[in-house]
């Protein structure tokens, strides 16, 4: 019985008022930002990104992990229609979740649509303005824009919540987001 009733809620308009409340994450997230700040090296560093990861992708309930888990899966097996299919049930089911915006955002990004991935990313971080993979993603789709003073502007939000990002090197001297000519 709790299968019908999942794959019930699942098949239709109802979705959206299936989903509950989410939590507010900002305290955690906010914790694991300091701990990023006062990681020793690389290592401890990755350790609390992957904490900031799991704070993510905790969906706010079995339903939304279950979309959520499904989505990941195609996504990593290059099924990037199949994903998107996923990351809109996700959104349509939990719309204030900002992780159903932000992998929706990265297939957009993966397909070369960075005008809807930016769409995304602005909504996910409205949603979520302490989501570092949405400010990074965010900065790494405006630089494929072109928009190249923004991408800079939002990596270092993104690298100032957390140092230890590997597109932190973007930011280094002759990198694309680098200081350019009176920055130096």
């Amino acid at each position: 019985m709790r299968i019908l009733g999942i794959l019930t809620l699942l098949s239709g308009p109802a979705l959206a008022a299936g989903c509950p409340q989410l939590p507010d994450y900002s305290p955690e997230l906010r914790n694991l930002i300091e701990q990023a700040d006062r990681a020793p090296d690389v290592r401890a560093g990755r350790v609390v990104s992957d904490a900031m990861w799991k704070v993510w992708l905790r969906a706010p309930d079995e339903v939304a992990q279950g979309i959520l888990d499904t989505g990941l899966r195609r996504r990593d097996a290059y099924d990037f229609l199949g994903a998107i299919g996923e990351f809109d049930r996700l959104v349509a089911y939990c719309p204030d979740y900002a992780e159903g915006y932000n992998q929706r955002a990265y297939i957009h990004f993966l397909n070369g649509e960075y005008a809807a991935a930016l769409t995304n990313l602005d909504i996910a971080l409205n949603l979520q303005p302490l989501h570092v993979a949405a400010q990074t993603g965010r900065a790494l789709t405006l630089m494929h824009m072109g928009r190249i003073s923004e991408a800079r502007a939002q990596l270092l939000i993104a690298v100032e919540n957390n140092p230890w990002l590997p597109e932190a090197g973007l930011l280094a001297k002759d990198a694309p987001l680098g200081p350019q000519g009176s920055d130096i």
